[in-house]
């Protein structure tokens, strides 16, 4: 059960209760007797829980970053906020938009709801545009024919999972109006044939071979890679991310622990908390 779904499920038992004893128990109750326990907490509960519901429904959610599929941009432990109607307003629950207000532009860090599993959310870079032909070759990004930009950038090093020590190479890559850091490893290839699901919906737009890949992004769909490339489950292992399974952009980096942590042993000013996403 998804914690949208809790809140909903709270602010409709508390505001049922709070309402049944305004319209019949109220009058009936002496001036001075005292609120039943049950009705005084559901009177305190129910304005914070609205608000709460309201600003994370239709303004901005956080979300933590839960692996490195987007190293060096958010780290594990990140604490982010999303914009939830930038993409357009959807309804709470059912995510279906309801008013439209804009769409995903190349380059955007998107959360969206995890298209063999919409319990799951994820977090990617938007690389395909409905329409688009995506290719990665080499571990070089084109789009629509144009090759996209690059500019070596040096080493980033992490522990992964297991304890295993893990050196890449960054380069500055530059995707409509958004320049970010992107990360591969020389000695991985662009992607792992074997492991590409077999039957994702529209996986005739796409064709592998060992040096890369090749997608046209179907209409209303989005295709989206994590910017550590080669330590990321994204669109080309299982396919395209459809509209109704975007949650919102991702803009805004508001608490990391371990950043916490070195500030208050160093006493210097946070990298990385109150930075915004590029």
């Amino acid at each position: 059960m998804n914690f949208a779904l809790i809140l909903f499920i709270a602010l409709v038992v508390t505001g049922a209760i709070w309402l049944f004893d305004y319209l019949f128990m109220a009058r009936r109750r002496p001036a001075e007797a005292k609120l039943p326990m049950l009705v005084d907490y559901s009177k305190s509960f129910f304005p914070v829980i609205l608000i709460v519901f309201l600003l994370r429904s239709f303004l901005v959610e956080p979300f933590k970053i839960p692996s490195g599929s987007m190293l060096p941009t958010l780290l594990i432990g990140d604490f982010i906020l999303v914009n939830k109607y930038e993409y357009g307003v959807r309804l709470p629950i059912l995510n279906k938009k309801v008013i439209d207000v804009g769409d995903p532009e190349r380059g955007d860090v998107m959360v969206f709801r995890f298209p063999s599993d919409p319990s799951l959310d994820y977090i990617k870079r938007v690389v395909g545009l409905p329409g688009d032909v995506v290719e990665y070759v080499d571990k070089r990004l084109v789009i629509n024919g144009e090759p996209v930009s690059y500019t070596r950038e040096g080493k980033y090093e992490y522990t992964a999972q297991g304890l295993n020590f893990v050196q890449g190479e960054t380069w500055r890559e530059k995707l409509g109006q958004h320049a970010h850091i992107a990360m591969v490893q020389a000695d991985m290839p662009p992607v792992i044939v074997h492991q590409v699901e077999g039957a994702f919906p529209h996986r005739d737009n796409c064709s592998y071979n060992e040096s890369g890949f090749k997608c046209t992004v179907p209409a209303g769909h989005y295709f989206m890679l994590g910017d550590n490339r080669d330590a990321s489950n994204d669109s080309r292992y299982w396919g395209f991310v459809p509209d109704e399974n975007i949650v919102g952009r991702a803009f805004f980096i508001w608490w990391n622990f371990d950043d916490f942590l070195n500030m208050l042993k160093s006493f210097s000013k946070p990298a990385r908390i109150g930075s915004s996403i590029e």
